[in-house]
């Protein structure tokens, strides 16, 4: 999308009543930082007095991602960071090619990182539907001692059924250690098996108290969870 299609998108999520629009990655190209950064100054700093959205930017678990992250939405009234890492074996040893130990540095330092530049800090591990449960508490763990208030739970590939997703959120709510009422989980799913609204509903039911969404389940590959279904349903 264009900035200006995305600003029109933004403009229209803002009306609904939305709590966050994460509004793009500024560091995947200079237009989608300025579109961010757009977003941030006018529809995140409104000057009529209505209610401003949560302007979020997502960025890798790197410096680079997280300052073109914070160059971006600095300018909301309330700025948001999300940083991701994935946490499944398969990425790890094949996409990041990272032991299970450097990722758990990785996500202490950089999620405090961003939770120096910004007092909201969202972190996802990425792939979480298909990581060890075990793993998921200790790096979920060192997040919240790093900062970060928002969970984020992703079924990256549409790799789980309802039943599943239901029983990995429940258990990461139960079993995290530091896991307190001022951590929000949130569940961010894809529509691979067709399950993604389903999915998404069942991890409300076990805790979640974020979904993210998108207009018309559009997004990669099959598509992400569809805002419309999920407001609808709920």
């Amino acid at each position: 999308m264009t900035a200006a299609e995305k600003l029109e998108v933004a403009r229209a999520l803002a009306r609904m009543g939305v709590d966050v629009i994460e509004a793009g990655f500024p560091a995947a190209s200079p237009d989608d930082l300025e579109a961010v950064r757009r977003i941030a100054t006018e529809i995140g700093s409104p000057n009529d007095g209505s209610k401003a959205p949560i302007i979020c930017g997502l960025a890798r678990a790197t410096k680079k991602d997280i300052d073109k992250a914070w160059e971006a939405v600095r300018e909301a009234a309330k700025p948001r960071i999300h940083t991701f890492i994935a946490t499944s074996s398969i990425h790890m040893k094949y996409k990041l090619k990272m032991d299970p130990e450097d990722v758990i540095q990785r996500v202490a330092e950089m999620v405090g990182y961003a939770r120096s530049l910004c007092a909201d800090v969202e972190f996802s591990p990425e792939d979480a539907g298909r990581s060890e449960p075990e793993f998921l508490y200790v790096v979920l763990s060192e997040a919240i001692k790093a900062g970060a208030t928002t969970l984020n739970i992703p079924d990256t590939v549409g790799y789980t059924t309802p039943e599943e997703f239901f029983a990995l959120i429940d258990g990461i709510i139960k079993n995290t250690p530091g896991m307190h009422e001022g951590i929000t989980i949130s569940v961010h799913c894809h529509d691979d098996l067709g399950l993604a609204t389903a999915n998404t509903l069942a991890g409300i039911r076990a805790g979640a108290r974020q979904a993210e969404v998108t207009i018309n389940g559009i997004g990669e590959r099959a598509g992400n969870t569809s805002l419309e279904e999920v407001v609808m349903t709920l």
